[in-house]
């Protein structure tokens, strides 16, 4: 049997009332995931368990390459059943790491499957698994719905077809795909393939027509529902002249390769480019800075991106962050943002930070973001809990998200209300803070879901 109890991350008689009481049953708002909104909308049925559990994840493909499992069992040619056996007995052992508990969970939830996950159960999960999703015809709308999902926002770069959004709101799931803005891909000038992703956006002669392109698309996107954009970045760099970028932009257009300082002036311009445009058209922006990207050149090349090669950055955003947000508010154009941090050191630096932009305009309108990525963790989510209560204000705070590319990622929301709750419960106990349990029931409320759905606009 599974060693995840009812109390499972609940030390405390107060923690459990909170979170049976007030967290567990509230809805979900994923406000920043990778789903693939085309899966969503074919909605056909898994043909085994693999499919839902592994492929894609590289969560779990990083686990398993640290445990020196070979990359045919990871992202190669072994069967579906292998790759599945591999990672069952990688995580036999994984004791303290967040997909040690997120992975018997999931098995719980989905599958209504109790058995402990190692290599000696591995062929019996395997089984009981498939036998369930055959049986149950499970499709990501099930999943979905199951996990009392109302909205979710896939993440869209900006040259994405967006022809798949209306069908999905046809279908009557009973929630909502919206895409998040993304250009990434136009703002990272250095990579091989930029002209060939400014290509997909029609002629663009210089940086003026850029801009052009970038507001009418951001215009479709607010057409099917939009209301958050993402900027992803190593560090925020330091806002650059307009000619010095277009400059840098015409080099590279013109096939020529650019430096790492002509790179960063683009992306400094163009980063505060974005800033205003959101605020123009009231988009929530989501800031994720410290990822250093992409380290294994030879498995960057084997495999492209997003598949495990990354990791958090040592780069210290904090002046250029405060020029960036003390210039857009000096114009009348800082949006609401919210900033993910990846490196734990930089938590109280950015949150007194965000702390000088507040207005009555939102609630909370610079947020700092929720434990994400390598801090998406009890210890992180703990320590993040801890920074945003010492230096703001938790009941402005918008909550978790699942980041993440797996249908089965929702248990994480748990996870996430199950350490929340346990941290006020301990504080309620310890006489730190009001014993009224219905009244902090209502903040679990909101923090669980309802300040992210006024701060994004949701109805």
């Amino acid at each position: 049997m599974s060693y995840i109890k009812d109390n499972f991350l609940l030390t405390n008689k107060t923690a459990e009332k909170l979170y049976f009481g007030y967290a567990k049953d509230m809805p979900i708002f994923d406000y920043h995931c990778h789903l693939p909104e085309k899966q969503i909308l074919a909605n056909e049925t898994f043909n085994d368990v693999y499919e839902i559990w592994l492929a894609g994840d590289h969560y779990k493909w990083r686990l398993m390459r640290n445990y020196g499992v070979d990359e045919a069992y990871i992202t190669g040619d072994k069967s579906h059943k292998e790759k599945f056996l591999a990672y069952c007995k990688t995580l036999g052992t994984a004791f303290g790491n967040p997909l040690y508990h997120w992975s018997q969970v999931e098995l719980k939830e989905f599958f209504n499957c109790e058995i402990e996950i190692n290599e000696q159960n591995a062929e019996l999960i395997w089984t009981w698994c498939n036998d369930y999703i055959a049986l149950n015809k499970i499709t990501p709308q099930k999943l979905i719905e199951q996990s009392n999902v109302t909205h979710l926002f896939t993440t869209n770069e900006i040259f994405d077809d967006l022809s798949t959004f209306p069908k999905i709101a046809q279908k009557g799931y009973k929630f909502k795909v919206i895409p998040a803005f993304r250009a990434d891909k136009i703002m990272n000038i250095e990579a091989a393939q930029y002209n060939d992703f400014i290509a997909k956006l029609g002629e663009v002669a210089d940086l003026d027509a850029l801009e052009a392109k970038i507001e009418q698309r951001l215009q479709a996107f607010i057409e099917v529902g939009t209301t958050a954009a993402d900027v992803a970045l190593q560090s925020v760099y330091p806002i650059a002249d307009k000619a010095d970028a277009a400059r840098v932009f015409d080099k590279r257009r013109k096939g020529e390769n650019v430096t790492d300082a002509e790179s960063e002036i683009f992306k400094g311009y163009l980063t505060y480019f974005l800033f205003k445009l959101y605020a123009k058209y009231n988009i929530a922006t989501e800031l994720h800075v410290g990822a250093m990207r992409n380290n294994n050149t030879q498995m960057l090349g084997k495999l492209g991106l997003d598949t495990g090669y990354d990791s958090i950055a040592e780069d210290n955003s904090i002046k250029y962050m405060s020029r960036l947000f003390d210039r857009l508010d000096m114009e009348n154009a800082l949006p609401k943002t919210i900033v993910f941090n990846l490196n734990p050191k930089m938590n109280t630096e950015i949150m007194t930070l965000i702390g000088c932009f507040q207005s009555a305009e939102a609630k909370g309108k610079m947020q700092y973001g929720p434990a994400w990525w390598f801090l998406d963790n009890k210890v992180g989510m703990e320590k993040h809990l801890q920074d945003l209560t010492a230096t703001g204000h938790i009941g402005a705070f918008v909550g978790m998200l699942t980041d993440s590319r797996s249908l089965l990622s929702y248990p994480r929301h748990h996870y996430f209300r199950r350490i929340l709750c346990n941290y006020f419960g301990t504080m309620m106990e310890n006489g730190e803070m009001t014993a009224d349990e219905a009244f902090v029931g209502e903040v679990v409320k909101d923090v669980c879901y309802r300040n992210a759905m006024a701060y994004l606009n949701m109805k």
